[in-house]
């Protein structure tokens, strides 16, 4: 199990966490409050485990040799590792830990989504291989959207391991609130570019058994009547991180031969557990795919880029 060490602790005052007050919706943090939380970083180490390799891809019902044919972690796979988990006591109403610490505890906006990310990976690792995380906030910006008020945390990730570095990782965090529709009205959009789809069931078992491999607690994801009728959504949402690391592995199968190099990714509408929905990847030019994740009445829900060499 990895085992977290943090470099820059919040002050007392900011990890104190008020469950109640986190249903209730507490006060905003101002400009100022959330800007100190930028430059925090935090450590974790842990052992590149072909046990979480096998698990998740029998979790994606494919052969691990069809995954990673040389026996290297495939891209995105690095997200079974550097688990945290915490007592139960330490979680919130969410399923996820107490708000504060490393992140900003942003009490007031109790919506929390995996908004995007932007990776590269320079080298690769190899089960048995240690491996070292330094995780940095990059930054916090504060928006006014449509439903209201938005805070978006990018953090930034360093992996190495025994050659140096293998994977650069940005992630975009956004916390919301509880205004507005969960989804909105979109009209029929256009169809997708010609290429490679695939089809994707996303049955309640998926969504639990990458929950778990991923030590992600959040109850969006397996916790229908907390989906429902806490958050406001019409089922139960799939990862963000699931689709990113599906597209990543169909991006690998547009370009036969070729390593993912870089692989960004964006979500822009929650995909639900209500129906199947497909993978699209389309070669743009030598070594350069564009992908996305649509919904049952065909909207993206997640665009993805990825570069292959």
């Amino acid at each position: 199990m990895a085992a977290s060490h943090l470099t820059a602790l919040a002050s007392p005052r900011a990890l104190l966490y008020d469950a109640g007050r986190q249903r209730r919706g507490g006060t905003a943090m101002d400009g100022a409050a959330l800007d100190a939380w930028v430059g925090r970083t935090e450590t974790a180490e842990d052992v590149v485990d072909g046990a979480r390799m096998a698990a998740l891809a029998a979790t994606l019902d494919r052969p691990l040799d069809a995954c990673a044919p040389d026996g290297a972690l495939p891209p995105l796979w690095h997200w079974t590792h550097f688990q945290v988990w915490v007592p139960a006591s330490g979680l919130g109403p969410d399923g996820h830990p107490r708000r504060g610490g490393f992140l900003p505890p942003v009490h007031d906006l109790p919506r929390r989504m995996f908004a995007g990310g932007r990776l590269a990976f320079p080298g690769q690792l190899f089960p048995g291989e240690r491996i070292l995380r330094r995780s940095t906030i990059a930054k916090v910006a504060e928006k006014q959207g449509s439903t209201g008020r938005l805070v978006f945390v990018t953090v930034r990730h360093e992996i190495t391991g025994p050659r140096g570095r293998a994977i650069e990782e940005e992630h975009d965090i956004v916390y919301r609130g509880l205004a507005g529709p969960a989804v909105k009205d979109a009209p029929p959009p256009p169809p997708p570019r010609q290429g490679i789809t695939r089809t994707v069931t996303p049955d309640p078992v998926l969504l639990f058994r990458y929950s778990a491999l991923t030590a992600n607690g959040h109850r969006i994801h397996y916790d229908r009547r907390y989906a429902t009728e806490v958050e406001g959504y019409p089922g139960l949402i799939v990862h963000g991180p699931l689709q990113a690391t599906l597209l990543a592995g169909l991006a690998a199968e547009a370009a036969p031969g070729l390593r993912l190099r870089r692989f960004s990714f964006r979500s822009v509408r929650p995909l639900f557990d209500l129906a199947p929905f497909t993978l699209h990847a389309a070669a743009e030019a030598e070594g350069r795919v564009v992908l996305e994740t649509r919904d049952d009445r065909g909207h993206p829900c997640m665009i993805a880029e990825a570069e292959l060499a």
